[in-house]
This record gives C-alpha cells, sequence and structure tokens, in this order.
C-alpha cells in the first residue's frame, strides 16, 4: 500500500506538470522545476533530465534519512522520471492562471501524499525533512522559501510575468503540502487517569516519547488521579488514544495545538 502510494503521488505530480505548468513554461519547486526550465531550453526529455539531478540527493537521502525513506524516494524519483516521459504536454485551459493554481494544487497533493507515507519526492524535499528535525520549521515553509531561487531563473530566462505565475504556483503547492503533511504540527496531550503504571509502561515501549507525570484529585469527587503530559505530532495521536483507552476507558484526555518547542523534542 505504501509503494502505492508513493506511485499514486508521482503520478497525480506528473499530471500537474504536463498537463498544467510545462505547457505555459510555469516552473515546479525544486529539483523537479530545475528539470522542467532545461527540458524547455534544451532538446533533452525533462523525465530522464529528473532522474540525473536527483541522484546525489538521493545518495544523500540514503545516508541521512535510512533505508526506508531512501527507497519511498527512488521508487518516487522513478516513476515521476517514467510519468514525466510517457505522458503528454497538452494544457488542458487556456487560462494560464487556472493552470498555476490547478498545477499548484494538484501537484502539492501528490507531493504531501508521499511527505505522509514516509517518502519524499527526491529534490529539495531531502534537504527540508532533514532541516525539520532540527527546527521547527514547517516542510511546506521550506520548500516555498528554497525555491526562491527557481522564481528568479524564472523570471531571467522566460520573463517576469512568467516568473511570478511561477512564484504563486510554488506558493499553493507549500500551503498544500502543509495541509496534507502534518507531522510538524505538534500537540500537547493531558491525561486523567486513574490507571497510570500499565499506560506509562505501554507508552514508554511503543512511543518514543518523554512525558511528566503529576499527582492531582479530581474536584467533585476527591479521587485520587494522575496526570500525564506529552508533547507529540498529530500522527502519534491516534496510537496513544487507543493505548490510554485500553488501560482506563473512563481517562481524560484534552489535546491542544503547541506553537513552539524549545528543548529536547525526537522529530525522527
Amino acid at each position: 500500500m505504501k509503494y502505492f502510494i508513493v506511485i499514486l503521488g508521482s503520478l497525480i505530480i506528473s499530471f500537474a506538470f504536463n498537463f498544467f505548468l510545462v505547457p505555459y513554461g510555469i516552473l515546479s519547486s525544486g529539483v523537479s522545476g530545475i528539470a522542467i526550465l532545461l527540458g524547455l531550453i534544451t532538446p533533452f526529455d525533462i523525465g530522464p533530465l529528473n532522474l540525473v539531478l536527483n541522484l546525489p540527493l538521493l545518495i544523500l537521502g540514503y545516508m541521512k534519512l535510512g533505508r526506508v525513506i531512501a527507497v519511498n524516494t527512488i521508487t518516487c524519483v522513478l516513476s515521476l522520471s517514467i510519468f514525466l516521459y510517457v505522458l503528454p504536454v497538452v494544457a488542458i485551459t487556456e487560462n494560464i492562471l487556472l493552470s498555476t493554481i490547478f498545477g499548484g494544487i494538484i501537484g502539492g497533493i501528490g507531493i504531501g501524499l508521499i511527505l505522509k507515507y514516509s517518502g519524499t519526492s527526491g529534490g529539495l524535499d531531502i534537504i527540508a525533512i532533514l532541516i525539520t528535525r532540527t527546527s521547527n520549521i514547517s516542510v511546506g515553509f521550506l520548500l516555498t522559501a528554497m525555491n526562491g531561487i527557481i522564481v528568479l531563473i524564472s523570471g531571467a530566462v522566460f520573463n517576469w510575468e512568467t516568473a511570478l505565475y511561477t512564484l504563486l504556483s510554488i506558493y499553493i503547492t507549500g500551503k498544500i503540502i502543509d495541509t496534507i503533511h502534518t507531522n510538524h504540527i505538534k500537540l500537547t496531550m493531558q491525561i486523567v487517569t486513574t490507571n497510570l503504571q500499565p499506560i506509562r509502561s505501554e507508552l514508554l515501549e511503543t512511543v518514543y516519547r518523554g512525558m511528566t507525570v503529576m499527582e492531582g484529585y479530581g474536584g467533585y469527587t476527591n479521587e485520587k488521579k494522575q496526570i500525564m503530559m506529552m508533547v507529540v505530532t498529530r500522527y502519534e495521536t491516534l496510537q496513544i488514544k487507543k493505548i490510554v483507552r485500553k488501560h482506563d476507558p473512563k481517562a481524560f484526555i484534552n489535546i491542544f495545538e503547541t506553537v513552539e518547542v524549545d528543548g529536547e523534542f525526537a522529530r525522527n
């Protein structure tokens, strides 16, 4: 299923490129955008160019992100290069603004799906993920910021109107990525329970998170309770709730978004 999602995401990205962005010379983000640029100004095809440009970053991804993500990324880059080569370049609409908007949305959906299922679409995604593991900056924001150079290249090679459309497309793609890939969002969970030890033991065994435990009592019943506080990512909340409910069906769980984490927090 994971590989199917990665290949499906690659197909969605290729569809956005060849049917919305490439026909109008609008560049995408990252290495794919550079591949589109070279494909427009040279006789080489975008698909093989995308594969060649991604090779150094694939090696970096294997070294820094681990084998699982690297294999998913290689799967994505290969399938994306094949789809870019196979799919025809055809403009679905004659309106360049519509192409920019929908190209950005559809491309963001594809990249967001791949990121969510432990992969990257290659290129700057790898660098962005490495940076987010040591900071609170979102992947979408990083990709948007790093792609400023793509906009400048677009303006220099084509014209500044096309560069502005490229900027709009990259911005929309970044927003869609952050909507789907929410791993950068930190949540604070407060768990009020009367059965702490089995919950604590299983959480320590299965969820790689620290926790703080406080003593308390019910304001109405005066019953002694334990209050556990954890900072987690959004993806981990469902697993934690299942563990808590298994040991204490009546536990009270309060979840709220954390604005900033300053201190030791595992981002892997």
